[in-house]
């Protein structure tokens, strides 16, 4: 009835008849100081007159201050209870209120005998966005799929009916880049599958932030009841796995959960395990595999490549390991190994009289948003003593995504006397632009190109057109995959520059090259 920012009746009742008390005492001590035929006296018509006049403003002082606490108290009880079961950024519900309608939820199912269906959703490459763009981007991203969710989901009423009981569809952020759609009544599992492709066709969609139009993709993983679990908790770890599969088979898709899921998550959280244990007992190598002149068919570079030899695992291919390096933060301390090993390698090289050529090592998109990347690259070089004239870095054009940031942190490699080169080129979002004010010097035409470039009119002329365009820029070219002496014809009257690939050599241990340095080996 009342609000509750404001005292409770009791409280004001008290508070005003303490106030007229303290009234009516001033106007005692204020009669008892004039005599009675003073011409003021005279002048007040009743002492309650002048207490009405006075009982306002008394109160306005001395009470309002408690008055303005207790408001500001209650609003602050109001903020943090609101925090407690509401995500901040998107209004959503976090995954403590989540958890209570799921319970909700889940009970009348039992009961009734009908299906629900979780739905965990992530965000394909939010970190990417936001270590490029900035994560007042992501945010702003953020919240419009949380809008985008809720209005999809409010469409959604003919595939998944709601119970008169139970709270209607909930759409809830789990934190990160993660949200997750509780779907309270489903007549099939087929129900949940519809909407799933729904969700991922709306967030196929571009999304406007700021002046930008961002365009993502998601993973879906869907968990059902009864057959996938009979608790909240089973529900959302079974969609949590089923989402994660998807995200390992390339993403922007759904899965729903089945039994061999678990196993994989439990072999993918063994290999984190043994992962970490790699970096401190030093159980990383690097092979080096040649780039060699096309002009002078010389080796004039090495590009260094990591293998991980475990000692329970095996041999551990890149494409296992990299990606969760990545995801667990591995991928930094990893790199800076490589930069340290890579380096010392290369200087050995040189000390032992071989002919000196450039040491190319690969920088992730989460290494070259590391503050201290240009001082990392900076210390290795210092302490192996080699020669940064001999040292070259490959990015991927996701540095583009942010080019402003990309371009300061590139000229300061070149003020050391770093070379730069465009790994991948044409698979990424490069703009001309961009390429045009970046201090590199060369690019590396992707394999998938290479690969039917002699065969393929559509991926020679691609080969073609960067050759040119690098050219026209007075950058070099080096074509990477290159596996055919047709391939390699192909490039050589293109005028490439440079080729990398198992024509000339697979990447091969350090004492292997020292062979090949040694003989001179030519293509």
């Amino acid at each position: 009835m009342f609000s509750k920012n404001y005292p409770s009746p009791l409280r004001l009742i008290i508070t005003i008849a303490v106030t007229i008390f303290l009234a009516e005492s001033l106007v005692m001590i204020f009669l008892w100081g004039f005599p009675q035929s003073s011409p003021l006296i005279e002048g007040l018509i009743d002492s309650t007159l002048l207490t009405l006049l006075i009982s306002p403003a008394l109160y306005l002082y001395v009470f309002r201050p408690f008055v303005r606490r207790d408001v500001e108290r209650q609003r602050v009880e109001d903020r943090l209870n609101y925090l407690a079961y509401y995500d901040d950024l998107t209004g959503l519900p976090n995954s403590t209120l989540f958890h209570d309608r799921l319970s909700q939820v889940l009970s009348l199912a039992k009961r009734d005998g009908h299906q629900i269906a979780v739905l965990f959703f992530n965000l394909d490459r939010l970190k990417l966005i936001n270590d490029s763009l900035g994560r007042h981007i992501g945010d702003l991203l953020l919240r419009a799929v949380g809008e985008r969710l809720t209005h999809n989901l409010r469409e959604s009423d003919s595939v998944a009916h709601v119970d008169e009981e139970a709270p209607s569809e909930t759409v809830a952020r789990f934190g990160g880049d993660e949200f997750i759609v509780l779907l309270p009544r489903i007549a099939k599992t087929e129900d949940a599958a519809i909407i799933a492709r729904r969700i991922l066709d709306m967030m196929s969609q571009p999304i406007p932030a700021e002046n930008r139009e961002l365009v993502i993709s998601s993973s879906i993983g869907i968990s059902v009841y009864p057959a996938d679990g009979d608790s909240p908790e089973a529900l959302v770890r079974n969609a949590s796995a089923a989402m994660y599969r998807i995200k390992e088979e390339g993403g922007n898709n759904f899965r729903f959960y089945s039994s061999d899921i678990n196993a994989k998550a439990l072999e993918r959280l063994t290999m984190a395990t043994h992962l970490r244990q790699a970096l401190e007992q030093g159980q990383f190598l690097l092979y080096y595999q040649p780039q060699v002149d096309l002009k002078t068919g010389q080796i004039n570079g090495v590009e260094a490549l990591m293998r991980w030899q475990s000692p329970d695992l095996g041999m551990v291919s890149p494409a296992q390991f990299i990606p969760l390096a990545e995801e667990i933060g591995l991928i930094v301390p990893m790199g800076e190994w490589l930069l340290q090993t890579a380096f010392a390698q290369n200087k050995a090289w040189q000390d032992a009289g071989l002919p000196p050529i450039t040491m190319a090592v690969n920088l992730s998109a989460r290494q070259f948003q590391e503050k201290g990347l240009v001082e990392a690259v900076e210390q290795a070089i210092v302490e192996t003593g080699i020669d940064p004239r001999f040292v070259e870095l490959e990015l991927t054009e996701s540095i583009m995504q942010n080019a402003e940031k990309a371009i300061v942190i590139l000229n300061k490699f070149r003020t050391m006397g770093v070379k730069i080169s465009i790994d991948d080129f044409g698979t990424g979002y490069s703009s001309l632009s961009y390429l045009k004010r970046f201090p590199i010097n060369k690019l590396k035409i992707d394999q998938s190109f290479v690969r039917e470039s002699s065969s393929n009119p559509d991926d020679a002329a691609i080969v073609s057109a960067i050759i040119t365009l690098a050219h026209t820029l007075k950058l070099e070219v080096i074509a990477e995959g290159v596996e055919t002496e047709a391939q390699c014809e192909f490039l050589r009257t293109q005028h490439c520059d440079e080729i990398q690939g198992y024509l000339f050599s697979k990447p091969l241990p350090a004492d292997e090259v020292i062979i090949l340095l040694a003989e001179r080996r030519c293509l």
